[in-house]
């Protein structure tokens, strides 16, 4: 198995976090930055970047823009979830559409998602 690290993404995680997403961007500064459980933005975790990372809780969340939804990023997001659920981690997938339309309802299933993978450690 692969490390769960990799410092030659480090760059591009810092790039994306730079160049966020508008969903993204939503999502961290108007919840995640100031949860009561600490989050990071686009992490390093093996050959992937997670959109967002809660190591206390052992979660990833990932957005997803309507490319996700078709037939080659769908293998590849399973891959990709495949992955970090070796390491452990619990995977949600969030479309980006809920983060405009729905951001409560969004908000409250993440926090639903914190406290069930917090009391299952």
């Amino acid at each position: 198995m692969q490390r769960k690290h990799n410092r030659q993404l480090v760059p591009f995680a810092k790039q994306l976090r730079k160049e966020m997403t508008r969903e993204e961007r939503h999502l961290w500064y108007d919840f995640l930055r100031d949860y009561p459980i600490r989050f990071s933005r686009q992490k390093v975790l093996g050959r992937y970047i997670a959109d967002f990372y809660c190591a206390k809780a052992q979660l990833v969340i990932e957005l997803d823009g309507s490319q996700h939804y078709e037939d080659s990023d769908i293998q590849k997001d399973e891959e990709r979830t495949a992955f970090l659920k070796a390491y452990g981690l619990k995977v949600i997938r969030i479309a980006n559409c809920d983060v405009n339309r729905n951001f409560q309802s969004v908000c409250t299933y993440i926090d639903e998602m914190v406290r069930q993978s917090l009391s299952q450690l």
